[in-house]
């Protein structure tokens, strides 16, 4: 009976959990798909596609892996690359220690499905404070990889079958992160009134600024690495000035 009780109670979490991911869903498709359609471009295939979804799982850095796959292996570089890239995970990291700290054995799941997305959609809910709340925590991050390695094993089936112009794919997943801008500059046009202007949207416009100077001094080549590295140093440094700007 208890089993049966469980079993019920997992499937309404997933049932609750469903309408919240349709978005991402949205999203997850057809980036996974551009990107399948890329890294089949450069010449690796469905296995690949899913392979790297399923344990890498790092949307904006699989599109620059594929890239590197394509170039003349640098282990530092994509070391480098990797780490900068990804290096805002570490700030997602700390701000979900707390909603985190009961989930159990699924823990290193979220911790690993933490995407920019699932992040923003797990930030806007209420902290969990019961076991179901906690499992449709879970059911969301586990739904958005599902749509993420489907998206990109259907990209990489029609890349196979179907002739395509990747010229410019690759821009999908800096659109995504535009998008992202805007949504976080509306957000915290909501939080304009109690903590001001500055505050309000500083994060936005220290990231548009480091990028912009970051381009004009090293060029449209080189300027990605300066500016993650630089945007990293100085979001940890003035941490503590964006506590609660984040998460607004």
């Amino acid at each position: 009976m208890k089993k049966k009780s469980h079993k019920s109670s997992m499937l309404a979490a997933a049932k609750a959990a469903f309408p919240h991911t349709l978005p991402v869903m949205a999203g997850y498709m057809f980036l996974g798909a551009a990107f399948g359609i890329l890294l089949k471009d450069n010449g690796y295939g469905p296995i690949w596609a899913l392979a790297m979804s399923m344990f890498i799982y790092a949307g904006s850095m699989q599109f620059v892996a594929a890239g590197l796959l394509a170039a003349s292996f640098s282990p530092w570089t994509a070391l480098a690359v990797t780490i900068l890239v990804n290096a805002r995970h570490l700030f997602y990291g700390l701000s979900t220690l707390e909603p985190f700290s009961g989930m159990g054995w699924r823990k290193p799941y979220m911790v690993f499905s933490l995407t920019d997305e699932t992040y923003a959609l797990l930030s806007s809910m209420n902290p969990p404070s019961t076991a179901q709340d906690y499992d449709i925590l879970f059911f969301i991050s586990m739904m958005n990889q599902c749509y993420w390695v489907l998206g990109s094993l259907l990209g990489s089936l029609a890349g196979q079958w179907l002739a395509f112009d990747t010229a410019g794919i690759a821009f999908a997943m800096t659109a995504l992160f535009a998008v992202i801008l805007v949504e976080q500059w509306l957000q915290a046009e909501k939080e304009r009134a109690v903590q001001g202007f500055l505050k309000a949207h500083a994060p936005a416009m220290i990231g548009v600024g480091v990028s912009v100077i970051s381009l004009l001094l090293f060029g449209p080549d080189r300027f990605l690495l300066p500016a993650m590295g630089g945007l990293l140093v100085l979001f940890a440094v003035l941490r503590k000035y964006f506590e609660g700007v984040v998460a607004a």
